[in-house]
């Protein structure tokens, strides 16, 4: 399939077999070749942490960290020498990254606004890419991300690691054998007391507080609408529309990806959502509660909300006719638990029995094998544009009061 064109078969073709697939071969880089790695956004989120972990068993080398905040990026400079005995270089801007000829690969770990823009960027300046989740803010700049990298010949993962945990992947052989029978719904509620805006990072983060002296205002506002400089919205910019939807956009990312991973499906058809902020009145502008259904061909309802106020009833569940599967709190080691409760099927499960677990590398070293072999990885651009596409629906749906659908066709959200 083309860039920015359709066929008659599926929407965004189905490669996930051929992504979780064990990689061995070398046929891109050498397989004792060292990939030159920069980690642009070296914030809570600590991809840095997971290349100091995996820098012998990925074969990488640490070249560069690059933040717009100077006292983060100067800790990740040394972190990284504390670790490998090598000072990396350090960057203010992502430019600064991209224009090195002798780095391979980039990690984004930055504000979600920031997302589509990196990767369009980093892409056209030949690296392979390792981006966080949610991929876009909108349809017209989510295009513009797939098509750029459906051209190239570089290896995009997309972060959402659930695809990468042993709990998912035993669970989805179990789902695609049908031993759960015909799916018939999905639902997650992930409730906390305190906003993630509010509280991710834990007292030691926001004790500490940004100056214009120590930041690049502008290299972090990038397309968002100019302010004068706002020490809230630079540190906690989760809280803050320009720079992040809210909850329906962020943390249902992780399930509506894993979802699409287990099910094998494509984006929903329709949309409804609604939500706002309930508990938190303060200078934030996501909603702090939210409720979306997600409607799929399949013949699938997906529920997904979050309650900020209360942290009780957290779970995530799978409904079918022969039974329920829990996934309690999608754990990468905590057993997802299959039973025969609901059902009345006479060939129901039985007694709950234990999933088993799935061996699967490492989220991030299976994008550095990757690299190596010019294979896909387990969350290509493909799943990227698929979550984005769901949760951009609930986003169209919340701000507007409409339900939305999805023209895969013309790559549009309207409503319908």
């Amino acid at each position: 399939m083309e860039p920015g064109t359709m066929n008659r078969r599926k929407f965004i073709g189905k490669s996930m077999a051929a992504s979780a697939a064990v990689i061995t071969s070398a046929s891109v880089r050498g397989a004792n070749d060292r990939i030159v790695v920069a980690n642009i956004g070296c914030g809570r989120r600590d991809l840095l942490g997971e290349l100091i972990e995996l820098r012998e068993t990925g074969g990488i080398e640490i070249h560069t960290v690059c933040d717009t905040w100077r006292q983060k990026r100067e800790r990740a400079a040394q972190r990284v020498a504390d670790s490998t005995g090598s000072t990396p270089q350090q960057a203010v801007r992502y430019q600064e990254v991209l224009e090195r000829e002798d780095i391979d690969a980039v990690l984004i770990g930055t504000p979600d606004h920031q997302h589509c823009t990196m990767l369009i960027d980093a892409i056209k300046a030949g690296k392979h890419v390792y981006v966080e989740k949610p991929l876009a803010m909108n349809m017209a700049e989510l295009n513009r991300a797939y098509d750029v990298v459906k051209s190239s010949n570089q290896i995009v993962q997309l972060g959402t690691q659930m695809r990468s945990y042993p709990t998912s992947n035993g669970a989805r052989e179990f789902i695609q054998a049908s031993k759960l029978g015909k799916i018939l719904k999905v639902e997650q509620a992930r409730n906390g007391y305190m906003p993630y805006w509010m509280s991710y990072g834990g007292p030691e983060f926001f004790a500490e507080k940004p100056t214009p002296s120590d930041v690049d205002w502008e290299g972090f506002q990038m397309n968002a609408a100019p302010r004068p400089f706002d020490p809230s919205r630079y540190q906690n910019w989760y809280g803050y529309r320009e720079y992040s939807k809210g909850p329906h956009t962020n943390l249902a990312v992780h399930f509506i990806d894993l979802v699409h991973y287990v099910n094998d499906l494509e984006p929903p058809e329709k949309v409804v959502a609604f939500g706002g902020t309930y508990r938190w009145k303060n200078e934030f502008t996501v909603p702090d509660s939210v409720e979306m259904i997600l409607h799929y061909k399949e013949d699938l309802l997906v529920r997904y909300t979050t309650v900020f106020g209360n942290g009780a009833n957290t779970f995530a569940k799978w409904f079918g006719t022969l039974g329920t599967i829990d996934a309690q709190r999608l754990s990468s080691e905590t057993p997802w638990i299959a039973s025969g409760d609901g059902s009345g099927e006479p060939d129901k499960l039985g007694e709950m029995i234990e999933l088993p677990k799935a061996s699967m590398p490492h989220h991030m070293q299976n994008w550095f094998d990757s690299i190596r072999s010019g294979r896909q990885p387990v969350a290509p651009i493909e799943a990227g544009y698929r979550h984005s596409v769901a949760v951009l629906m609930a986003e169209e749906a919340m701000r507007t009061g409409n339900r939305m659908t999805f023209d895969p066709l013309k790559r549009e959200i309207k409503a319908g």
